[in-house]
């Protein structure tokens, strides 16, 4: 497997992290968006105030191929020692183990924020990051029938978590 490089995003890098959202906006039930996102709703999903939450882009043999975030689950304090991950690929970078290094890093990078749980919410139809979070050690915690609708049909959210300290 070849080995992944990360860098903290920068503003710089919000269009081209936009450009692979979008695509999933556009064409799968991997995100609940429905509507294109601006630059400025971009930037919010992934330049965070907290310097406990952090995003991340994905480099494969120097290609810029994804983004890894680590966000806030609630805003109430009582959530304050759990986060959320989320990872998206560009299209073709699937099946290369670039999902495992990204959750090994970014589950490194909680640690060090003295976060305790990690949970990672995921359409029911994309068996893909199903099985990548269980095959992590992630365990289904949840599964909430028919939340969103998306493409003319219901879509169910699965809620997986890992407990890292």
């Amino acid at each position: 497997m070849k080995k992944c490089t990360f860098e903290k995003i920068v503003e710089e890098d919000i269009e081209s992290v936009r450009e692979i959202y979008l695509y999933y906006i556009q064409n799968s039930t991997a995100t609940f968006h429905k509507r294109d996102i601006s630059y400025q709703e971009m930037k919010e999903l992934v330049i965070f105030n907290n310097p406990k939450y952090e995003s991340y882009t994905i480099y494969y043999e120097g290609e810029l191929c994804g983004y890894v975030i680590l966000t806030q689950y609630k805003v109430r304090e009582a959530f304050d020692q759990s986060a959320e991950i989320t990872i998206y690929l560009k299209q073709g970078f699937e099946g290369k183990g670039i999902g495992t290094q990204a959750v090994n890093f970014i589950e490194d990078r909680a640690r060090t924020k003295d976060l305790h749980v990690l949970l990672a919410l995921v359409c029911g139809e994309n068996t893909g990051s199903m099985a990548l979070f269980e095959k992590m050690g992630y365990v289904k915690c949840a599964h909430y029938k028919e939340v969103g609708y998306k493409f003319g049909r219901w879509l169910d959210l699965v809620g997986y978590e890992k407990i890292i300290s």
